[in-house]
């Protein structure tokens, strides 16, 4: 993929989009050791419907109908209500991955943005697995954003995990993102120039009139060779980023719980300051406070302790390459898949096929 990476390691880099969630858990469902073709044995069912890839191509056509946006969702619903093993449970056994956040899916108006697939009666109990939950509905569960690192085997994962743990990083902090330059009081725009004025402690890519959001190598590179990267919100409270900057050992600095905290409980460790830190964002935004001067406080003992808590948790964030997973490592599809058992589990289940 670039200079940045291992050579015995370059296989494993791909230019991973980050909406692809639905077809990476579809693939390794279809390999998976638990699976069974009997619905009968089956005690939770996996939806195979690409929602977010469907509604994707609509959210940016200026003429798009509320209809045309809902309509495979509908579809959907309509053949999955029909079904004996979905009424039997009133859906609760079912789940699937919708590639995309939330907010996507929960259009309240016609003439709003995206479609009202969960709104929908049939989606009320079906667990979702998304990019960017709602933190106050029970049936979203938000999964790591795809990065751009699919390991072909532990050792790949284990290599990794030593290559960044030794990796001389030269920057304090770093930043990469763009300003919203339509957003009053845009925060973006506001770490991009406290970066800039921070030259010697902080390393810039600004993403303006670039396509970032892939994970370019100038982005990989940035954050190995940073001690701390900035992650405020992006176009929702989430971002790909903040998976970026973990799988390369750096720390990432928080703006907003929302981002991280009320989001991957089954992927992040439970004390939020053992990986990261926050920062209070209206502190920064009135002066109060330099998140250079935040970022000095923490010693060299302290900072070693963090970036081993984010190496230790780096196959949660991980999508690996092969169909039927990795030998012994969980990555985040085993992560998930054990948490939606789990909860059917605590529900009557006692098994755990599909």
């Amino acid at each position: 993929m670039n200079c940045a990476v291992p050579e015995n390691l370059a296989a494993a880099w791909y230019w991973t989009d980050q909406f692809v969630t639905e077809i990476l858990f579809h693939n390794r469902i279809l390999n998976h050791k638990c699976r069974t073709k009997d619905p009968n044995n089956a005690t939770a069912f996996y939806i195979p419907f690409y929602v977010g890839l469907a509604v994707g191509k609509f959210l940016w056509l200026k003429n798009s109908s509320a209809k045309e946006r809902d309509f495979h969702c509908e579809m959907m619903l309509k053949w999955v209500q029909d079904q004996p093993y979905f009424t039997r449970n009133d859906g609760w056994d079912h789940f699937l991955t919708m590639g995309r956040i939330s907010w996507d899916f929960r259009r309240s108006k016609d003439e709003d943005w995206g479609s009202s697939c969960i709104h929908k009666p049939g989606m009320r109990n079906i667990t979702r697995l998304l990019i960017e939950r709602n933190p106050w509905d029970y049936f979203d569960v938000g999964v790591p954003y795809p990065t751009g690192f699919h390991p072909r085997s532990d050792n790949d994962v284990v290599q990794w995990q030593d290559f960044v743990r030794n990796r001389s990083r030269k920057s304090l902090f770093c930043f990469a993102g763009a300003k919203r330059s339509k957003i009053k009081n845009d925060f973006r725009g506001l770490l991009l120039s406290h970066c800039r004025n921070e030259s010697e402690s902080c390393r810039v890519v600004d993403c303006a009139g670039s396509k970032c959001s892939n994970g370019t190598s100038i982005i990989l590179e940035t954050f190995l060779d940073s001690v701390f990267c900035l992650q405020p919100r992006g176009d929702s409270f989430t971002r790909r980023s903040i998976f970026d900057c973990m799988i390369a050992g750096a720390i990432p600095v928080l703006f907003w719980k929302r981002s991280a905290y009320d989001q991957y409980e089954w992927f992040l460790p439970a004390e939020p300051e053992s990986y990261s830190v926050f920062i209070d964002r209206n502190a920064v935004k009135n002066g109060t406070t330099s998140v250079r001067k935040v970022l000095e406080r923490y010693g060299e003992d302290e900072i070693t302790r963090m970036r081993e808590r984010v190496i230790e948790y780096i196959p949660k964030f991980l999508y690996a390459r092969p169909d039927e997973g990795l030998q012994t490592i969980k990555d985040a599809f085993d992560v998930a898949i054990d948490g939606v058992l789990g909860r059917f589990k605590e529900q009557e289940q006692p098994g755990y096929r599909w």
